[in-house]
């Protein structure tokens, strides 16, 4: 740098190196169309997984396993009761019955986490408690309800086995034994056993840290009052922060940005520093003011294209900052946003975290009533999908295809896909569904 901030003449002018490019982005069909698949396979192929990091394990829920996890310990660890009763040996109590109940003498008691003082002899017993160690030489454990329940002496009115009422050493898990794989997704009963076998963090792919913003002069923060007939309040903001966190996202939803590009471009940028992937509403068409579109050239690499789906036909993908971050970009109307969340946003979300499939599964169902589509573009209505008399699933559409009805957004539990070669799905045939619902 020159002395005093003056240049040499011989210092050669600084000049930016432009972003790095994207990818080679899909073929188009004769009009222009990117299908709905390639652009989502396009975005995939662009991020990578995330670096696996060491989590507690209430914050590892619903996370990918990094590591396989062999136990060190075996579960039970040990010979234990599994109900509150008497330890016994079977042989003592073979003869008993509600007529003639054999008596014991109550030689000790023993509690859950405590260890019997003494071995049991024959021909007694030792009350103990449910998860207590087994003493030696007991071989069975009549419970409660067998018994008339006594303190120094006890009547056994039932006979027993060997083994009867022992949970045996390693029956459920074995030292040594691989328990979790890489890729396994730690839902609650994951995590107990994870805790079970003593481990207290685990090796995985953090939640992606998503941002989630939305432009547009015309926004109003729910809770404000509306400055004119003209104003709306925002709903994909918190609409598409919903659903990101829905999906396992760590999400940070900023305020409003209006339609000044400079602010735009001030606020993604600043964003950068907490981000793992971008999520803006709006701006991504081909209006005056779709400020979007206007700055991110200056941000990095970008992608525009317009998709042959209904809803969501505008597109928006770039990598921008030094890193690369991802940012995509959806357009404004609700059922857009939502749709384009679904198709797009939710599967590289997914890939981020390591979590499969990537995509929603498939679900067929009955069309309730007829079902019209756009030739030439695949449709994303929204339905409801209940069982039939049959046993099987159908589905109805909730409302009208607007892709402004968010109303009856909120009234859908799935999204009925019509491919783009088909105008109408008659009454009574099937049709392909995503189940809102589920959280795989």
């Amino acid at each position: 740098m020159p002395l005093f901030g003056r240049k040499r003449k011989d210092e050669p002018e600084f000049v930016a190196e432009p972003p790095a490019p994207l990818a080679e982005p899909p073929q188009v069909d004769e009009n222009g169309l990117r299908s709905m698949a390639d652009h989502r396979d396009y975005l995939l192929s662009q991020v990578e997984e995330l670096p696996p990091f060491g989590q507690q394990l209430l914050d590892a829920v619903g996370l990918s396993l990094c590591e396989d996890i062999v136990t060190t310990i075996s579960l039970p660890g040990f010979d234990n009761s599994a109900m509150d009763g008497y330890a016994v040996r079977a042989g003592d109590v073979a003869a008993a019955s509600d007529h003639r109940p054999v008596t014991l003498p109550v030689v000790g008691e023993v509690a859950a986490g405590e260890a019997a003082r003494h071995p049991l002899s024959p021909g007694t017993a030792m009350k103990i408690m449910t998860g207590a160690p087994l003493p030696e030489q007991a071989d069975a454990v009549v419970p409660y309800e067998s018994t008339d329940r006594g303190a120094d002496d006890v009547r056994v009115y039932e006979p027993t086995s060997r083994g009867r009422h022992i949970r045996r050493t390693g029956e459920d898990v074995s030292a040594g034994e691989l328990v979790l794989a890489a890729g396994d997704r730690l839902d609650p009963r994951r995590i107990g056993l994870l805790g079970a076998i003593g481990k207290d963090k685990v090796l995985v792919r953090p939640r992606p840290r998503v941002v989630v913003l939305a432009t547009g002069s015309e926004l109003v923060d729910p809770g404000l009052d509306l400055p004119s007939e003209q104003h709306i309040y925002d709903s994909n903001s918190f609409l598409l922060a919903a659903a990101a966190k829905a999906a396992g996202a760590q999400v940070f939803r900023v305020g409003l940005v209006g339609d000044d590009p400079d602010q735009v471009r001030q606020v993604i940028s600043d964003q950068l520093i907490r981000a793992d992937l971008l999520l803006t509403s709006g701006g991504v068409s081909q209006g005056d003011h779709d400020v979007v579109k206007q700055v991110m050239p200056d941000l990095g690499s970008c992608d525009f294209a317009q998709v042959a789906m209904q809803p969501g036909k505008p597109q928006g993908f770039g990598l921008i900052g030094d890193d690369r971050t991802p940012m995509i970009m959806v357009p404004g109307n609700p059922v857009s946003a939502f749709v384009s969340f679904e198709t797009f946003v939710r599967p590289v979300i997914r890939k981020l975290m390591g979590a499969t499939p990537y995509s929603r599964p498939v679900l067929r169902c009955r069309a309730a009533k007829t079902i019209s589509g756009t030739f030439g573009r695949m449709n994303f209505a929204r339905g409801v999908v209940t069982f039939d008399a049959d046993g099987g699933y159908q589905v109805e559409l909730a409302g009208g295809h607007g892709s402004h009805l968010i109303g009856d957004l909120s009234r859908a539990n799935a999204l009925v896909i019509i491919p783009r070669e088909v105008e109408e799905i008659p009454a009574g045939h099937e049709v392909d569904v995503w189940l809102l619902d589920d959280d795989q």
